[in-house]
């Protein structure tokens, strides 16, 4: 690697769009919980 090259960070709209992705992922897993815990209630 040269000193000259830039960093291999990712650029700004990219990790906002990782971060989007990531609660988007974890409020779909919530919510299938939460169904299937209530369905399953359901007589």
């Amino acid at each position: 690697m040269l000193w000259s090259e830039p960093p291999d960070e990712p650029p700004e709209e990219l990790r906002r769009a990782e971060a989007m992705l990531r609660r988007a992922r974890t409020v779909l897993a919530v919510s299938v919980l939460l169904a299937m815990c209530l369905l399953s209630m359901w007589p």
